[in-house]
């Protein structure tokens, strides 16, 4: 019986667009999420720490035994830790790949990926690897930590149930779509409904409005032939229509650029939304 998922250690710099669904996503699989800052210059610590997850500054190297000896002077559990190290390459449909992996029992399981053109003897040192990611217990942490800077996978303890896997190329594993997921058009239709944005309720209108006043008008040089009250009428209602059809299409734009302002000004200065 393995020892539950405890902890998801997001390993990275710079991922403000991303760490809120990071986070949100690792605590339906886990009990902790912490973030190993490697240097961020944008928001990525204050989103973090606004939605609850713990952030350390992590300045060494992303070696695993560097990693664990870190993990080790936050606190001791006998849970499992995923460390993930979020790259441009990782996904979050590659969370449940790890995730299955923790949950096989494994003291160690070391995805990693490194350059095929050196050929290592002795083992594969495990300072050069790239980290894809890595799941360690506490008995396997404790371990990793006592080992030296160049100790290689022939090192590791019989003791301990470790498996070092290497990947060349990325797992592909089949996405099934979902309704949410396969119609993003309908998602922004009924969020523009809910939410009455100008654009739809201006925008649309005048659009179609323009479109036919302008296809109607190139039609009534050769419609008419003499001048009555039927074709003064049309003529009218059809540049009625352009007219019409234009000056929704400014208001919409009008009412959507000055509620992007008063939002802005809102949060600017804390303003109450309902004010």
């Amino acid at each position: 019986m393995s020892p539950p998922l405890q902890r998801v250690v997001l390993i990275g710099r710079d991922i403000e667009l991303r760490i809120v669904s990071l986070i949100v996503r690792s605590r339906e699989v886990a009990n902790e999420v912490v973030l190993f800052d490697t240097g961020s210059n944008d928001e990525t610590v204050e989103l973090a720490n606004e939605v609850g997850s713990s952030v350390v500054h992590h300045d060494g190297d992303l070696t695993p035994q560097a990693l664990t000896k870190a993990l080790l002077e936050l606190d001791s559990h006998d849970g499992l830790t995923l460390f993930l190290p979020i790259t441009a390459r990782w996904k979050l449909s590659d969370l449940p790949l790890s995730v299955n992996r923790a949950r096989e029992g494994w003291d160690i399981h070391h995805l990693y990926r490194e350059d095929s053109s050196v050929n290592h003897e002795n083992g594969t040192p495990l300072s050069s690897t790239e980290l894809g990611h890595l799941v360690v217990s506490h008995r396997g942490a404790h371990h990793l930590s006592l080992l030296p800077q160049d100790a290689t996978t022939e090192d590791i303890s019989d003791e301990v149930r470790a498996r070092f896997v290497k990947s060349d190329v990325q797992i592909q594993l089949p996405q099934r779509q979902s309704l949410a997921t396969a119609s993003r058009f309908a998602q922004l239709f009924y969020w523009m409904l809910e939410s009455k944005h100008p654009l739809l309720l201006f925008g649309i209108p005048g659009v179609v409005l323009f479109v036919l006043g302008y296809r109607l008008s190139g039609d009534l040089a050769t419609m008419f032939t003499e001048l009555n009250s039927t074709s003064i009428g049309v003529t009218l209602i059809t540049i009625a229509m352009t007219l019409i059809g234009l000056f929704a299409m400014m208001v919409a734009l009008i009412l959507y650029i000055m509620g992007k302002q008063v939002a802005r000004i809102q949060n600017q200065y804390n303003w109450p939304k309902g004010s």
